[in-house]
């Protein structure tokens, strides 16, 4: 008999159901356990574990279910049992997707001083990344013309290149975007100046 252990994550960033099972062949799973783990931003998930003919909701944090041979039986497992059987997968599991988002002072490529004294933390957490593969992300809000947002878009999402490219990360690893004034994070009417849509976001993969 044959053992092996998998991870299966949703979503990325989000949570993971950990199993592991006991094969013979190549055949489904016939024992062992799944175990739902909570999500890092505390929303509320579940899974439903099926075999036989059987199913098992699972819909809390450490909530499990033993796979045997009558089908999922549930029960309630903890943060310490999984550490205990599972700790190889979670060791394994790739770094979650991230996202940052920095803002501008209103119609400049300029950082705001708050965010200027946010980036070198910024860049020290994509710098744990063996190999993140970056998109900055430039917006506007609505003040000011359809060309002149894409331009300073462009503008803003190649500041924040620049300074990540300063730190030693590779020129292909990180594309630079412009998208103007077409996705603001709180709507408003043309020439409102919001200063939360005065923004670049980093995505990390």
């Amino acid at each position: 008999m044959q053992h092996r252990q998998w991870m299966a994550g949703r979503g990325g960033a989000a949570g993971a159901v950990v199993v592991m099972a006991a094969l013979g062949g190549c055949a489904a799973p016939k024992t062992g356990s799944v175990v739902l783990l909570p999500e890092r931003d505390g929303r509320s998930t579940a899974v439903t574990v099926q075999q036989g003919g059987k199913e098992a909701l699972l819909s809390q944090p450490y909530a499990a279910a033993h796979l045997t041979g009558s089908g999922p039986q549930s029960y309630q497992s903890s943060a310490q049992e999984v550490q205990n059987h599972f700790a190889s997968a979670l060791a394994a599991q790739p770094t979650p997707p991230a996202q940052f988002t920095l803002y501008f002072v209103e119609g400049k490529d300029e950082l705001t001083d708050e965010s200027k004294r946010l980036i070198d933390g910024v860049i020290a957490e994509i710098a744990r990344r063996p190999v993140p593969d970056i998109v900055v992300i430039g917006h506007t809000d609505r003040v000011g013309s359809d060309v002149f947002n894409d331009t300073l878009s462009r503008q803003r999402a190649e500041v924040v290149r620049k300074a990540l490219l300063a730190r030693s990360m590779a020129p292909d690893k990180v594309t630079a975007i412009g998208r103007g004034k077409r996705e603001p994070i709180v709507p408003t009417a043309d020439g409102v100046a919001e200063p939360r849509n005065r923004r670049v976001e980093i995505q990390v993969r």
